[in-house]
């Protein structure tokens, strides 16, 4: 029962920021793209406004 409410639970949890960059990285084709890519997020694509990075 509660091995059924913890895979619900982790279903229903949105995706961390880090998460969604990884996934966003991982659909580059080439080095051009990814570091594209890259730069985008450094320049905060995937953040809240006023919240920075640790």
């Amino acid at each position: 029962m509660l091995a059924r409410l913890k895979t619900i639970t982790r279903s229903l949890k949105a995706p961390s920021a880090q998460e969604r960059e990884a996934a966003y990285l991982d659909e580059a084709c080439d080095r051009l793209e990814l570091e594209y890519r890259q730069r985008q997020i450094d320049r905060g694509l995937f953040r809240a406004r006023g919240s920075y990075p640790l």
